[in-house]
């Protein structure tokens, strides 16, 4: 056979549809007579609901249908996850709205137009009640609750037993108060959901056709069939082309679950796509954490403990997003360190504001934003170089795999390697040099370098699906349960079935995400796509070829070992060229046969795989204007074995220009009465190309052994460590003039207070004790001190 494909640069094979306009989106399906949807959303931020009056909209010219809770009689909505299920949500609020956008009632009609414009005549009644729009202050004992039952606003909460002692051998303690704001996960195609009763326009034998914009389809799948109480057999689910989810597109929704609901009482199909400014309302946001940690170190640099204080904002009805801080963030605040005591607490609290989900990276970016500040932080207060710093406390390479204090494994690593790597590309010593020739010249734009160091957490121990088939034309199929929206699945997965049965990627077809054609599925989040699913397709294209061998050996009077794949569209007999066998002649035997050339399996890793790097920044600062001008990225990731490099490139493009963005620009708020601030596009940032500059990105390659392909995710690595590094460079910019800290964004106005500030003689202390709920909370099942001799 010729040399192996994998490995090399594969151009993707879905682009020229997508660059044709071919491509289909649930907007611009072909359903035939699809009436349209719109909702009915609250102005206030929390209020509660004394009267409907949908009459005057149900007389609109073009509508079909007003429905409110009372007409639906829904269930409450099916989190993807649950932070407290005593924090209900219903699709359509009846009684109380808790945030800006709360959805209250729906309108159905004939056009788009005739469904917006009715929604202005529906006359709700609203009764005003206190507004908490920030997670600090929602902790408080006089802020309102947004669940009086409940008897607090904490969904959640819990702490390990020990706290501050955790720094007892202490030399010095960094502090800082660190912000993670929120962002909004602003896909360039927002939610968006068609309904169809029966077949539909697609066919078939089912209760109802359903095309939604989404992640995980056999979720909202199975939920689906379960709000409609028949078999899951009865619902055709399909998934066209997705444009972005990055985390916003997982489960059913509020909205799904009213649409459906709405099919089954108008009998007709239809469609609702959320517009722009929904989406900035409505959907998910991200991050949205608040970060009290302490750092203890020697006098020399060596990290004797951290202890870790974290809120999470949940907003409104425990969005599942605030319990990141109990679960992904707790288990990656470790990091790349040994770190010898770790003693952490969570609290996930409701807010006044849009539930929170997950945003690329779920969590993990927000433990390595945390901990690569409070590193530098550190640093400063000792007066060591922040690269000295790591490199003194980096896990070795020798001690994976490695179980840290928070419950992780970590499976494979060598953490100083992509770190020399990214400052060789940095020429990180001569812009040392630079910045202190700026700085003793006087000059007014200074030069910062900020470094990071992470490592995350992809993949897991869930299976996921894949299926091989071989037609008659020779022409190989593959089916997997993920559901890519632009990672280069069909490239990726095709390049897997190519390699091992032999042919060309020109005759694979790819199918994803149809319930019909693929019995079961994961989906796509968390990176686990090519390790996980990538090595589904790899194992059943083994078990293809090992059918083929036997197929083959009978056709050809062989014995089974001496058949092998020919590479040129056949299998043969070693060592005797003239006896081949096709593909096509093979699935053409095996149809005579009675079965079929196919093959599937389930694939289940040995564990999650933990991908690793290093980024370094390099930013001007203006220090009359406090402009940030990030000038360089790089970024060197290391996520296993590298199957494709264009598109592990693509991947760290798109990550790292959205951890850039939200450490200099995006930030969604919320003033006092819970009125979103950044509400439209132009007023929350989301960058282009002239705002980010050029990424230097590269790879080293430690491969995972939990997986056949070695694989380790890439799809959010890059927006882990570009945030902390570019935070960081703003800081190291300014830090000589006595500047500690400065929270993102780092907008000219903060940076420009905060030099001002140092330069009048009163830096912002970063510290500042956290709330005192905190020493409320239940302590940790199981919880010490977390006293590892080892790492001593």
């Amino acid at each position: 056979m010729p040399g192996s494909v994998l490995g090399t640069e594969v151009r993707r094979v879905e682009d020229p549809e997508l660059l044709r306009g071919e491509a289909t989106y649930v907007d611009n399906l072909p359903i035939p007579g699809a009436a349209h949807l719109a909702f009915v959303r609250s102005p206030f931020a929390h209020a509660e609901i004394t009267g409907i009056d949908t009459s005057e909209a149900e007389q609109a010219d073009g509508v079909l249908a007003v429905y409110t809770a009372a007409d639906l009689e829904l269930a409450p909505v099916r989190q993807f996850m649950v932070v407290n299920r005593d924090c209900v949500r219903m699709p359509l609020a009846s009684e109380r709205v808790r945030f800006v956008g709360d959805a209250v009632a729906v309108v159905v009609a004939e056009t788009p137009a005739a469904a917006a414009d009715a929604v202005e005549l529906v006359d709700v009644d609203y009764e005003p009640l206190p507004v908490v729009a920030d997670p600090e202050e929602a902790l408080s004992d006089d802020a309102p609750l947004q669940f009086p039952d409940l008897g607090s606003n904490i969904a959640a909460g819990e702490r390990d037993e020990v706290g501050a002692g955790v720094l007892a051998d202490a030399d010095v303690v960094a502090r800082a108060r660190i912000e993670n704001q929120r962002v909004a996960v602003v896909p360039m195609e927002g939610n968006a959901i068609a309904v169809e009763p029966g077949g539909g326009y697609l066919g078939g034998d089912y209760d109802m056709t359903i095309h939604v914009s989404t992640q995980m389809p056999h979720v909202p799948w199975k939920l689906a069939a379960k709000q409609l109480g028949v078999a899951p057999e009865r619902v055709h689910l399909v998934t066209p082309h997705v444009g972005g989810a990055f985390g916003g597109k997982i489960g059913m929704t509020a909205e799904h679950q009213v649409v459906i609901a709405a099919v089954q009482r108008l009998g007709r199909p239809i469609k609702w796509v959320e517009t722009r400014s929904e989406n900035l309302q409505a959907m998910p946001q991200g991050r949205a954490q608040v970060q009290y940690a302490e750092l203890g170190l020697t006098s020399d640099g060596t990290i004797t403990g951290l202890h870790c204080n974290v809120v999470g904002d949940c907003g409104a009805y425990a969005g599942f997003g605030g319990g990141f801080a109990l679960g992904p963030t707790r288990l990656m605040s470790q990091g790349v360190y040994r770190i010898p005591k770790i003693s952490f607490g969570s609290i996930a609290a409701l807010t006044n504001t849009t539930p929170t989900g997950a945003f690329r990276g779920a969590g993990r970016p927000e433990a390595a934003a945390m901990l690569e500040r409070i590193i530098d932080v550190g640093a400063a207060e000792l007066g060591m170089d922040p690269v000295e710093l790591r490199r003194k406390n980096f896990l070795q390479p020798d001690q994976f795999p490695y179980d840290t204090l928070v419950g992780a494994t970590y499976d494979s690593g060598d953490y100083d390697l992509p770190l020399r790597e990214a400052l060789r590309v940095a020429d990180y010593d001569e812009l040392r040099k630079e910045q202190q020739r700026r700085i003793d010249a006087g000059e007014t734009t200074l030069l910062g370098i900020g470094v990071s160091t992470y490592v995350e957490i992809t993949g897991g121990g869930t299976s996921e699906f894949a299926a091989v088939e071989m037609g008659d034309d020779g022409r190989a199929t593959i089916k997997v349960g993920t559901s890519g929206h632009g990672q280069g699945h069909p490239t990726s997965f095709s390049m897997l079935a190519s390699d091992a049965l032999g042919i060309p990627l020109e005759r694979i077809d790819f199918v994803q995400s149809d319930t019909a054609q693929v019995p079961r599925g994961g989906g796509t989040g968390g990176s686990r796509s090519l390790q996980i699913g990538g090595s589904a397709v790899r194992e059943a294209s083994e078990l293809l070829v090992a059918k083929a061998k036997e197929l083959a050996a009978t056709k050809l009077e062989a014995a089974v070992d001496d058949i092998e794949v020919t590479g040129d569209g056949g299998l043969g007999v070693l060592g005797v060229p003239s006896a081949t066998v096709s593909w096509a002649e093979l699935a053409t035997y095996a149809a005579e046969n009675g079965t079929a050339l196919a093959a599937d399996t389930d694939f289940t890793p040995g564990g999650a795989s933990f991908p690793f790097g290093a980024h370094v920044s390099v930013v001007d600062v203006d220090t009359e204007t406090g402009k940030v001008t990030p000038t360089r990225h790089i970024a060197v990731d290391d996520c296993g074995r590298v199957l494709n490099p264009l598109l592990v490139r693509g991947q760290q493009h798109g990550g790292a220009v959205q951890g850039i963005s939200q450490a200099l620009w995006e930030h969604y708020t919320y003033d006092e009465d819970g009125n979103p601030s950044t509400g439209t596009l132009a007023d929350y940032l989301v960058p282009s190309a002239v705002e980010v500059p050029m990424l230097e990105v590269s790879n080293t390659e430690t491969d995972s052994p939990l997986n056949p392909l070695g694989a380790k995710g890439i799809g959010e690595s890059a927006t882990i460590g570009s945030t902390p590094a570019v935070q960081n460079a703003v800081v190291d910019a300014v830090k000589h003039l006595g500047v500690r800290h400065i929270d993102m964004p780092l907008t000219p106005q903060r940076v420009w207070q905060a030099i001002r500030a140092a330069q009048n003689g009163a830096p912002a202390d970063p510290w500042r004790d956290p709330p005192e709920a905190f020493a409320t909370l239940p302590v940790r099942e199981g919880s010490d001190p977390h006293a590892d001799e080892a790492a001593v």
